[in-house]
């Protein structure tokens, strides 16, 4: 075969599906190390694009390879350096950037109503559609609405409510936009600072999705990671956490510069309104970190018993917690402060939002 014969490309939607299936996939990150220790995608192998052809000895070339790099350009000249040794591999198209907008989803049903989870593998977001009946609600949405549209239209949805858990620091809220498309009510909790017009959610406000059915969804105020945080109860069976709390950690009560005060508020939200739920109560939270493996079909989820004795910051008590949650945060999200005044409605939503997003969520508290 010719040096260019051996060089294919791949989409990031293809990964996802060779994450899963194929043991023998071998990723090369062809960025800087300091570029990777930044952002990643988990599993690959640090080889800058300078050093590869000194490290062919390192490169298990009977196996599928995959190059990545930041957009796609230095990923291919990675390529033509195995390719002039014989070598096949893949070229990940979009590189780092085109793996930020990359979903997939899973479904599953919960007391009566269908939950589909979107996972953003990029960003480590997670957001959801829940529906019954004729109708749906959409938690946190990223920009991509179309999926949204997209998800409610295969399964004879109307989306009637929208719903943000927070005002999110890490990604820009796809809400206001897809509540312009489909004429949803947009719902927020009015104690984070918002700048546009909403309905004000209330504590214990809910929400039918199935007229003459016992099926709601019912917001409760967990203020810490923000002042507005709210958590969506589905019955009793689920409850969407936003960034209250995840399956490896709780949110990070310092991006309002307020960690003390909203630390406390955090450990009270935790155990008044969350750990006195029932232990088959199964938690959806809003991000994961790269200490959650991901798997295709099955939720990035877990039920409230099976984290209450392996979180940690579940069993402290209330001075312990604190101390902990202010000693423990670290980098915040790129571009946070900015992302913020967008889903704030103080800054308009700017050409440049697909860049600014890109990077870790950095939402728990390591």
């Amino acid at each position: 075969m010719t040096p260019s014969e051996l060089i294919s490309t791949i989409t990031t939607d293809n990964l996802v599906d060779l994450l899963e299936s194929d043991p023998e996939l071998y990723m090369i990150d062809v960025r800087e190390p300091d570029e990777v220790a930044e952002w990643k995608i988990d599993g690959v192998h640090n080889i800058p694009l300078g050093r590869l052809e000194d490290s062919l000895a390192d490169v298990p070339v009977e196996r599928r390879l995959v190059v990545v790099c930041a957009k796609g350009a230095r990923a291919l000249q990675g390529a033509e350096i195995l390719a002039g040794h014989g070598v096949a591999s893949a070229v990940l198209e979009g590189g780092m950037g085109a793996w930020a907008s990359t979903y997939d989803t899973v479904s599953g049903d919960f007391g009566g109503a269908t939950v589909v989870q979107l996972r953003r593998r990029g960003k480590g977001c997670l957001s959801y559609v829940v529906g019954a009946g004729e109708n749906c609600v959409v938690i946190d949405p990223s920009l991509d609405v179309e999926r949204y549209e997209g998800v409610a239209a295969s399964r004879g949805w109307r989306i009637t409510h929208v719903l943000d858990t927070h005002l999110h620091a890490d990604h820009i809220s796809g809400a206001r936009a897809l509540v312009a498309r489909s004429g949803a009510t947009l719902l927020l909790s009015p104690s984070d600072p918002f700048h546009f017009e909403f309905e004000p959610l209330r504590d214990g406000r809910r929400i039918e999705l199935a007229p003459q059915v016992e099926l709601t969804v019912s917001a409760v105020s967990v203020p810490g990671h923000t002042e507005g945080s709210t958590m969506y109860e589905l019955g009793t069976s689920a409850i969407f956490t936003g960034d209250t709390l995840f399956l490896e950690s709780v949110g990070r009560p310092d991006l309002a510069d307020h960690a003390e005060e909203f630390a406390h508020n955090l450990y009270k939200s935790l155990h008044e309104r969350v750990l006195p739920l029932a232990d088959a109560t199964m938690v959806f939270p809003a991000h994961y970190g790269a200490g959650v493996e991901v798997h295709a079909g099955q939720f990035v989820a877990r039920p409230l018993g099976a984290l209450r004795h392996v979180l940690p910051a579940l069993v402290m008590d209330e001075a312990d917690f604190v101390d902990w949650a202010v000693a423990n945060v670290k980098d915040r999200p790129p571009n946070y402060q900015r992302i913020v005044r967008i889903n704030a409605g103080s800054e308009p939503l700017a050409e440049d939002a697909a860049e600014m997003e890109l990077g870790p969520n950095r939402c728990a508290i390591a």
